[in-house]
């Protein structure tokens, strides 16, 4: 992944630009939060101006996109602030109308971002993964430890959205209640990032992160100790499965984390680490369980 580590950020303090790719009609707005300079994936928060009107279409890369404010309404459906898309690459979604100002948070995981007319799907489209849901109202709370181990503090919650099967990436909403804290440091294998919707939190490295905040951190990062004194509520992602590496040295370095990560690895799976660091041309074996997966692309 080619992005870089962007923390803190506060899309508060730019202005909107006009978004003029071809595709995409004239009244939508966007903040750019972080580029994929190689592929053109990207996070952007977006507003679109009130009586915005997008055609029924497609995109060639997937699309996830949470509501922030106002409403939006596709086809003969409104959608309201909470509301949640996970759009397959291909899949057809109805016209789009926006009676009034509605701002989203919006991301093109695979490519940059496009847009084409169509009624129908395309024929590879995957629409059994089309995703909608309001996160605010119509998912449960959940501890962190159903989905991440090691679990974090007490006090942090999670609303799973969206979990890919190969590579455990997830998205997701996150709550911390008020006066929430967690001393220690931690780092994790996958990249990930987060969308402060409401609230401020507090981070020992990178200081606080207000509503609007927001961070894409490279894995083997360290951050912590974290708090938040009114509470937090969150949009967060990460490419590949949310291993808490836990420890007390801020001043680590990405690359001592990393092998710190590998020397783990080697003393609770010894087997499956000699495995993977032989030389006897073993250790890039057929992916027989999903054959394809070499071809498909399973990254924020």
């Amino acid at each position: 992944m080619a992005r870089p580590h962007i923390e803190p950020f506060v899309d508060k303090t730019v202005d909107f630009r006009k978004f003029t790719l071809p595709g995409f009609k004239k009244g939508m707005h966007f903040k750019m939060l972080s580029l994929d300079n190689g592929t053109g994936a990207c996070t952007m928060t977006v507003k679109f101006e009130s009586g915005y009107k997008q055609p029924p279409g497609m995109s060639y890369t997937e699309v996830e996109m949470l509501i922030l404010s106002g409403t939006i309404k596709y086809g003969d459906t409104t959608y309201r602030p909470g509301h949640y898309f996970r759009i397959p690459p291909g899949v057809h979604m109805p016209e789009m109308k926006v009676p009034r100002t509605a701002t989203v948070m919006v991301m093109y995981n695979f490519a940059e971002p496009s847009f084409v007319e169509s009624d129908s799907d395309h024929k590879l489209a995957m629409r059994d993964q089309l995703t909608s849901v309001n996160a605010y109202d119509d998912i449960q709370w959940q501890p962190t430890s159903g989905a991440i181990y090691p679990a974090v503090a007490p006090g942090c919650l999670l609303k799973v959205l969206k979990y890919d099967p190969l590579t455990e990436a997830l998205s997701f909403l996150y709550c911390m209640t008020p006066k929430f804290w967690q001393d220690n440091i931690s780092y994790h294998d996958s990249a990930e990032e987060a969308y402060h919707i409401w609230g401020t939190s507090h981070m020992m490295q990178f200081g606080e992160l207000p509503t609007g905040g927001y961070f894409w951190r490279p894995p083997y990062i360290n951050h912590g100790a974290f708090s938040c004194d009114m509470g937090t509520l969150a949009f967060g992602r990460t490419d590949a499965k949310l291993h808490n590496y836990f420890h007390w040295n801020p001043w680590t370095s990405p690359e001592e984390n990393r092998d710190r990560a590998v020397a783990q690895l080697s003393r609770t799976r010894p087997d499956l680490y000699k495995w993977t660091v032989s030389s006897d041309g073993h250790n890039h074996p057929h992916d027989f369980e999903h054959p394809n997966a070499e071809n498909e692309t399973h990254y924020i």
